[in-house]
């Protein structure tokens, strides 16, 4: 693990949940946000599932979910949300899937690109990776390597473009951290933003968010940090 330092003039995220992006890499979009980075945040599924219990009706926790994204964004700084629209549980690596995310690589020009790693299926024996996220995750690296890239994928999508890092997150393969000592606060107020996720124990989740940040630095020295599996993929 080496700690990595970036500062994109253009950073895109793409994420399969109204709040993946904010518990996964809140801290670095709001650090490049605010270093003058345009943020773009793509949100390919609607939330309109993610509750256990059964009361609630899908289209209300849709537009629940919506309101909570904005807020979220707008605290970390970003300057446009993209959202996909697609129900929760329908996610799949399509090729119309594949063509959006060519056609908004392509429309934002984007020097790195967030999103989540999707080889990372089981996490210490409690938990299987959302397959929202994994299909999400395959159809962003199909979309950036090389799709985004080569004008003969998908010309009506626009000028090929090459994004030049990937940094996945969720991983199991992490290599690169970076720092977010300066936006953990920012990270914390984002994810308690999405109320209908968190619940009323804001200390809890601002414990376990500072939590795993402080874990994901300390081999680095870094009071907090995000970590990555990272791909370059042009110098």
């Amino acid at each position: 693990m080496r700690s990595l330092t970036l500062h994109p003039r253009i950073a895109m995220a793409v994420y399969a949940h109204p709040d993946d992006a904010d518990v996964a890499a809140g801290g670095v979009m709001a650090q490049w946000a605010s270093e003058g980075c345009d943020v773009h945040l793509v949100v390919v599924c609607d939330g309109s599932k993610g509750a256990h219990g059964s009361q609630t009706k899908p289209e209300r926790l849709r537009d629940v979910r919506r309101a909570e994204l904005e807020l979220a964004a707008d605290l970390l700084g970003v300057r446009e949300v993209h959202g996909l629209e697609v129900p929760d549980g329908d996610v799949t690596n399509s090729d119309q899937l594949r063509s959006t995310l060519v056609g908004l690589i392509r429309r934002v020009r984007p020097d790195v690109v967030l999103g989540p790693d999707p080889t990372a299926t089981f996490f210490g024996g409690v938990y299987v990776n959302h397959r929202d996220h994994r299909e999400t995750g395959w159809a962003l690296l199909d979309a950036a390597a090389p799709a985004s890239a080569m004008a003969l994928y998908y010309p009506e999508q626009g000028e090929a473009h090459q994004v030049s890092w990937l940094l996945l997150s969720g991983t199991h393969e992490p290599d690169v951290a970076i720092d977010v000592a300066s936006t953990i606060d920012v990270k914390v107020k984002a994810v308690l933003a999405h109320h209908s996720q968190t619940g009323d124990d804001a200390e809890g989740v601002s414990d376990v968010v500072r939590g795993r940040a402080s874990q994901a630095g300390r081999s680095l020295g870094l009071s907090f940090a995000e970590a990555f599996r990272s791909v370059e993929l042009a110098g």
